[in-house]
């Protein structure tokens, strides 16, 4: 094995901010989609059926793109693996302005009809696909160019994108929102998604003056990449996509209940929107400041104890988050997103810009990393809204939408359980057919004179 020196911290922090620069914009683009499915999309795509099946169909919509994020991943982590992440980085960044800047001037249902739906859901599925492969090539930017001891911390800038463009989404809609309801439904909703060109150009110029990272560069002049690394990733690390996988359900679950769901649930509970709206915005405002603290402690600490201690404390929230909501005082209800999203979200999310990508060696991370990521949001994203707006119609109560988030947090508990810590690890480490040590010297921290050897 051989290894590279750590890049300057000024690299290190221009890599770290165009990978959140670009990661605040998608996630922009991506949520003011789920802020729309469930404020406006089911009178203007679905208003020939009952507002519950409207809202599902909405939200259906919304799942789509967690479909197509997985065949995102494929096909940029196959590239990202072979060609280089920076080039896959702009390609996303330009495929998720397309997809949303088309929604922004699409026909509603009175216009055209069944083909305004059926135009939606493909401009879905492109943004599905610019998300699959963007997180894995943004994290895999700031963990490869980051210094030993501190992946964690620059790992977890790109993770900031969620909340930040999160604030964005919610807080362009809650302005909008103001608007007469005629005005709303007719062009004020558009505004939002046409305004993600002018975020989409000025992340294309941030990342076009990056480079690619080390590891992959000493990669490509080893001549080691893989043919097919996304096939060859679930032959060599199966279980590391697995679990990985199911890592992801603690903080995707309640995080897409908390953001989306939540907007309909208090509608419909009898709480105004803007009072859901103003929490969301608030609480990933201090979500911002949170996830790189958590990034900080992965340090410190490791990944697992981390990551347990989140889904743990997810697991406890489940409960206490609807009881919280149902008071309709307005600050339990902003307490319960502060519980959701800059405590347990953070714990959750935040160590998974590591976590991830350290389970993989070089040749084949960005598709590992990017394809387990996907899955858990098929599985563990996708679905919410839906199933969380069937069990509250069937039951009538909150109580099975506890249970659901609960779930979520032991199933974390044990995918973390079974995996190993990595936080002493080297990041530039390439694992051979033959090569089964998954903890051997590849991985481990090397001392001056190995360097010297390899050099």
């Amino acid at each position: 094995m051989s290894t590279t020196s750590p890049p300057p911290k000024a690299s290190i922090t221009k890599v770290a901010t165009a990978s959140l620069v670009g990661t605040t914009i998608e996630f922009f683009d991506f949520f003011i989609f789920g802020t729309a499915a469930a404020l406006v999309f089911g009178k203007l795509f679905f208003p020939d059926l009952s507002p519950l099946v409207g809202t599902l169909a909405s939200f259906a919509t919304f799942g789509v793109a967690f479909v197509a994020r997985p065949l995102g991943a494929l096909i940029f982590g196959h590239f990202g693996d072979r060609v280089g992440r920076k080039q896959m980085l702009v390609t996303s960044l330009l495929l998720m302005g397309a997809g949303t800047v088309a929604i922004g001037v699409l026909p509603t249902f009175d216009q055209v009809g069944m083909l305004a739906p059926i135009l939606l859901v493909l401009c879905r599925l492109l943004q599905g696909l610019a998300l699959g492969g963007e997180w894995g090539g943004a994290v895999l930017m700031a963990v490869e160019h980051a210094p030993k001891g501190k992946r964690g911390f620059y790992a977890s800038w790109p993770q900031v994108g969620v909340p930040l463009g999160l604030v964005l989404a919610t807080g362009m809609f809650y302005f909008v929102q103001q608007l007469p309801e005629e005005d709303l439904l007719s062009w004020g909703w558009r505004v939002p998604f046409l305004l993600s060109s002018l975020l989409v150009l000025t992340g294309l110029y941030i990342r076009l003056k990056i480079e690619d990272s080390p590891a992959f560069k000493e990669l490509k002049n080893s001549k080691q990449e893989e043919r097919y690394p996304a096939a060859v990733v679930f032959q060599r690390a199966g279980k590391g996509v697995f679990l990985g996988a199911l890592s992801i359900a603690a903080a995707n679950i309640p995080f897409y209940m908390a953001t989306v769901f939540a907007l309909t649930y208090g509608a419909d509970e009898g709480v105004g929107r803007n009072t859901v709206l103003g929490a969301v915005c608030v609480a990933s405002f201090i979500q911002i400041f949170t996830i790189p603290y958590v990034g900080t402690l992965c340090d410190r600490f490791g990944r697992r104890p981390i990551m347990m201690v989140g889904a743990a404390a997810t697991t406890l929230m489940a409960f206490p988050f609807f009881w919280l909501l149902d008071t309709h005082n307005t600050l339990a209800i902003f307490f319960a997103l502060f519980l959701a999203l800059p405590i347990c979200h953070a714990l959750t999310y935040g160590p998974q810009a590591s976590f991830l990508p350290e389970i993989f060696p070089t040749q084949l991370r960005y598709s590992g990393a990017g394809i387990a990521y996907t899955i858990g949001g098929l599985a563990f994203s996708a679905p919410v809204p839906f199933i969380a707006a069937a069990l509250l119609d069937h039951f009538d109560a909150a109580w099975p939408l506890s249970i659901y988030i609960a779930i979520g947090g032991l199933l974390t508990i044990v995918a973390v359980g079974l995996s190993r810590e990595s936080k002493n690890d080297e990041i530039n480490w390439v694992e051979t057919p033959g090569d089964h040590d998954r903890a051997g010297s590849a991985r481990a921290a090397t001392t001056d004179s190995d360097v010297a050897r390899n050099v």
